[in-house]
């Protein structure tokens, strides 16, 4: 099975298991994907997700190549249906896009190796990034006379300033993972064999702080951002109403009081 899971704590561990394809990932195993994202944002378990790669090599390089010749059906038409239905169609780009999933619960990618293509327009929607000693990052779209089907461009270029997102997408060269920390593609850089625990500290770190908080700096960095402060700041404000109420919201000021660590439930 290409997708691996397993709920550490508070943590999700999803990894991508497709080593003799290079992790590139078939309908099948993007459509579990998706599906495995919904049950971590639907489990109050769950309070941050980590998304890796298996072995040493390769984090993801998009879609499997035995899936992604030419769909029978015109794209104007299967584009006004639903993502599955494109997928079972022969048209699979659309699954690598997240947004309609709504995982408010913040994604770390550990970049363990080559991330390329669908790959990195995975990794570019989640919050934080984390590469391994070797890791590459790549658009390589052009260079097959085609571009990121998922948003990759607009994503590089929220993420890091637009020249070097821009070098990136019409040259299609990859950049190391040392050049991926210098324009802030990534947060931070470490040896291959210190990935996962490094990714797994951050989580745990996330993690213990108030569930639901958590969740809203997210929903309000990724849907407020458009909006003029008077907006942006009337639906922090709300947010922060909402969250006053909250059982966590008690807990974390008696907590401080005693002097003790707070014991939050996502209530």
């Amino acid at each position: 099975m290409a997708i691996q899971f397993k709920i550490i704590d508070h943590v999700a561990l999803i990894m991508l298991d497709a080593q003799p394809s290079k992790n590139a990932l078939t309908v099948s195993d993007l459509m579990h994907l998706r599906k495995t994202l919904v049950a971590c944002q639907d489990d109050e378990q769950v309070r941050v997700i980590v998304l890796t790669g298996a072995g040493n090599r390769v984090f993801c390089c998009g879609a499997s190549h035995k899936e992604s010749l030419l769909p029978a059906v015109g794209h104007v038409a299967s584009s006004m249906k639903s993502r599955e239905t494109e997928a079972e169609e022969g048209g699979y780009t659309r699954l690598f896009d997240l947004s309609d999933l709504e995982v408010w619960k913040p994604l770390i990618a550990a970049v363990n190796g080559a991330c390329l293509g669908g790959g990195l327009e995975l990794a570019l929607q989640c919050d934080l990034r984390l590469a391994a000693q070797g890791a590459t990052f790549g658009l390589p779209e052009v260079r097959d006379a085609t571009i990121p089907a998922a948003g990759g461009v607009q994503y590089l270029l929220r993420a890091v300033p637009s020249a070097y997102a821009m070098k990136m997408a019409l040259t299609g060269e990859p950049i190391s993972a040392q050049e991926a920390l210098r324009i802030g593609l990534i947060v931070d850089l470490v040896p291959r064999d210190q990935l996962l625990s490094a990714a797994m500290s951050l989580a745990e770190c996330i993690a213990a702080n108030g569930p639901l908080a958590v969740q809203s700096i997210k929903r309000l960095a990724l849907q407020t951002a458009h909006l003029t402060p008077r907006d942006f700041v009337t639906q922090a404000h709300l947010h922060w109403g909402l969250l006053r109420d909250s059982k966590d919201y008690a807990e974390g000021r008696v907590a401080s009081v005693e002097q003790r660590a707070p014991k939050y439930t996502g209530a």
